[in-house]
Formats: structure tokens, sequence, C-alpha cells
């Protein structure tokens, strides 16, 4: 279950797509509103080009009315949309120093778990 305080990021399913802004669906029964003046501090010409219906996003609460179980949300300024196809990147160093123990950490263990074969 997700924190649910105000000023905390959490991840929402967008439901709706208005002319004035993005439906959320939170957890626990939760949803919200992305009002448009909440998605950037530019012009929004097309409120369709900031999310799509079913996308996974990132939200932050600016209210929260436990009463109805309904947010008020923003993504200004965060990088709010999530894409399952990214892949992490090595650096320069990158992953090296695993990749050099690796071999080391499975010998240790084979001989911890097969020193009571002796």
């Amino acid at each position: 279950m997700e924190d649910f305080t105000v000023g905390s990021v959490v991840k929402g399913i967008v439901t709706g797509i208005e002319s004035y802004g993005i439906f959320v669906k939170l957890e626990n029964g939760y949803t919200g509103l992305i009002h448009i003046s909440e998605i950037t501090e530019k012009y929004v010409k097309n409120i369709k080009n900031y999310a799509k219906i079913d996308e996974t996003i990132y939200v932050e609460i600016k209210e929260i009315d436990e009463r109805a179980k309904k947010c008020i949300l923003s993504v200004k300024g965060l990088n709010y949309r999530i894409n399952p196809n990214r892949k992490v990147r090595e650096s320069v160093r990158g992953f090296t120093p695993l990749r050099q123990h690796l071999p080391i950490w499975i010998q240790e263990k084979y001989q911890e778990l097969h020193k009571n074969d002796d």
C-alpha cells in the first residue's frame, strides 16, 4: 500500500482524460484529478499529449479528501511517465565490480554449502 499523505508521490492509472484534466485511479479505492494547470508550467494545447488511458504514471498528492477518497493531484516538475521498456544503461565503470566479484562469491558460497559434505 502506498503512502497517502500530502506531498507524497504515488503510482496511479489514468482512467479518463477531459479538456480540463486527467483522472487517475489510485490504490485502496482512491481517485484523483490532475487539473490542466497541474500538468506543466507551459501552455497545454492538447491534454491528450500528456497521458493515455490505462497508462501508469507517478502523481504528487496535493490534497486529500479522506471521506470521499478523492485527491487533487499534480505532475508538475515530476518525471511522471513510466516507461516499462526502459533499460538500465551501464555506465563506463558500470557493473564491472560486481562482474569481477561474482565468481568469488559463487565459489565462497559453494564451499560453504559443501563444507559439511567432507
